[in-house]
């Protein structure tokens, strides 16, 4: 797991490499800055000072103040321009890996989110992916400099006195033991929390959704309890966090202190035969300070990067399953669709293991219009979803004008297919947004497709009209409106092949007689499939396919089916006895 981890973290800092090496380089001039000043000062301490030598000695000091401010000034410039450059690489990041996983989502299969809660998805997004960010711009850019920074200082610190040194390098050892358990904690309480922060966002986004169902049913307090469940298992993970967070400071505080303290014994006893210049002290003492900075910058980020490497993992647990993308760049271009369909011996299922579709044959002609009818279950609809190529069979052949649909470019085959579902999805933008879909169409076409949607009467009732911005899911509209709303953008994307999934359902009577009219005319040039309930609305298609449990039971015209006294017979009847 490490390793993949590991691997995937060089990836990800490829882009950014050279940028990173520039950023470390920067603040190890600075770091070079702050080793230099003690350095000034111990000279001014021993040459100087220690020796009663001020007058004469005025020139040299100054000179040695104007150096050490000159180094200051360089060091905060540096630092500015380091730090600045380190936040744009983390913005860059987040600019980067959030438009990769959006284009994941919109590249990937049905089956993708199937499986894949919007929630998982908006933590990946939004959260996992401002984790990945604070490494770059916390961790990534300075460790390079941190490391290199400690090797300097023990360097010189040895080249001064290595018996000195040696005795203020005995609480080392302790900081890596004290680091190796920390961290196997830590990476274990952030694994567990960001899977609860998962299945909160989860449970949050569908509350917000199901604002309405709660409502209805009364059970705000039972979903209240689950908040707070989830809730306090997030709290008390962080909890565990914080503790772990207190403790390190503390910790590395007194094992600093602890040096310090080391070196004064050892000099004013004179240890190991130790007999230095003050100066010397007061820098070993500063360079013990500087030594345990980047040691406490780096085990804190044992926090930033257990947490960033859990995010990583989620993050392209997801990017690297290439299984779920659908390629729209290979296939063939349908350049000219009559509208042919055909389903030869199909077997499909959704789990691999339970068929929807069994052995279903059937042929649809250019400009024919069929309807398929059937209890709920029997496959109406995933017959839709596969002529879509939402998902693939497992056995048999789909064919569009002759040509196996596998075979078809997947966004040529989709824009020659128009579907409205019974509950079309409506975006927050405005009318006319809704309608073009940032494609391009002519305003007259949008014009003709509300006529013929009989949505101009609705439309021009709004505000602001075909400029009036629908509120988030369309919820601004009622779900007959938002119906009109789909079939007006059909109308103006004027596909080849029309699919109305119990389409007209929330429509008044009224208006689903002109709209009845318009997708007459338009079925009359293309081929058109009903999926119906409501049996009165299909009954003047070319042909009725009847389904029972995945397979075709019957198909004939209105009047034959009825004729027969067969199952669509039945259920016709079954349909009229309900309303009367």
């Amino acid at each position: 797991m490490k390793n993949k981890t590991i691997t995937r973290a060089k990836d990800m800092i490829k882009p950014y490499l050279k940028s990173i090496i520039i950023v470390s380089l920067l603040s190890l001039f600075v770091s070079a800055c702050e080793i230099i000043k003690p350095y000034l000062i111990k000279v001014v301490i021993d040459n100087y000072l220690g020796k009663g030598i001020f007058e004469t000695a005025f020139f040299n000091i100054t000179k040695i103040g104007i150096i050490y401010i000159g180094f200051v000034l360089a060091g905060n410039i540096i630092n500015f321009i380091a730090t600045t450059a380190t936040n744009i690489i983390g913005e860059n990041v987040i600019f980067d890996m959030r438009n990769k996983l959006f284009r994941y989502t919109q590249y990937a299969n049905i089956p993708f989110h199937d499986k894949t809660s919007a929630g998982k998805l908006f933590v990946r997004i939004i959260n996992d992916v401002e984790d990945i960010s604070t490494l770059f711009k916390d961790v990534i850019s300075t460790i390079i400099r941190d490391v290199i920074l400690i090797l300097i200082i023990m360097g010189i610190m040895i080249v001064f006195s290595y018996k000195l040194s040696f005795m203020s390098f005995i609480v080392i050892p302790f900081i890596i033991i004290f680091t190796v358990v920390l961290t196997n904690i830590l990476k274990k309480i952030y694994d567990k929390a960001k899977k609860i922060r998962t299945n909160l966002n989860t449970f949050l986004a569908e509350s917000i959704y199901g604002a309405k169902v709660i409502k209805i049913f009364n059970i705000q307090k039972e979903k209240k309890i689950e908040c707070e469940t989830y809730t306090k298992q997030f709290r008390d993970e962080r909890a565990k966090e914080g503790v772990i967070q207190a403790i390190l400071p503390g910790i590395m505080t007194i094992l600093e202190n602890i040096g310090i303290a080391i070196i004064l014994i050892t000099c004013t006893n004179h240890l190991f035969g130790i007999n230095i210049e003050v100066g010397l002290i007061y820098i070993f003492i500063t360079y013990i300070r500087q030594l345990f900075e980047p040691i406490t910058r780096i085990v804190e980020n044992i926090e930033i990067v257990e947490e960033a490497s859990v995010s990583i993992n989620k993050i392209y647990d997801i990017l690297d399953r290439k299984e779920y993308l659908e390629n729209l760049e290979i296939g063939k271009e349908l350049k000219e669709v009559k509208g042919k369909i055909e389903f030869k011996n199909v077997w499909f299922s959704y789990d691999e293991k339970n068929w929807v579709l069994k052995n279903v044959s059937f042929t649809i002609n250019p400009g024919e219009s069929i309807a398929l009818v059937g209890k709920t279950g029997s496959g109406k609809t995933t017959i839709t979803n596969l002529i879509n190529r939402f998902y693939d069979i497992q056995k048999g052949e789909i064919l569009i004008d002759g040509i196996n649909i596998k075979d078809i470019n997947i966004r040529d085959l989709r824009s020659h297919i128009g579907v409205i579902l019974q509950d079309p999805f409506i975006f927050a933008e405005s009318i006319r947004d809704n309608i073009k879909l940032n494609k391009s169409i002519m305003e007259e076409d949008i014009e003709n497709a509300i006529e013929l949607s009989s949505a101009n009467e609705f439309i021009n009732s709004l505000p602001n009209g075909i400029e009036e911005v629908a509120k988030e899911r369309g919820n601004s509209y009622s779900a007959g409106e938002k119906q009109l709303l789909a079939f007006a953008r059909i109308f103006a994307h004027n596909p080849d092949i029309f699919v109305l999934d119990e389409a007209t359902a929330n429509i008044d009577t009224y208006t689903e007689s002109l709209i009845q009219k318009s997708i007459d005319i338009l079925s009359k040039e293309k081929t058109a499939i009903f999926i119906a309930h409501r049996l009165s609305t299909i009954v003047n298609v070319d042909k009725i396919i009847v389904l029972s449990n995945g397979e075709i039971v019957e198909e004939g015209n209105h009047n034959e089916l009825v004729q027969t006294g067969g199952y669509y017979s039945k259920l016709y009847n079954a349909y009229y006895e309900s309303l009367g």
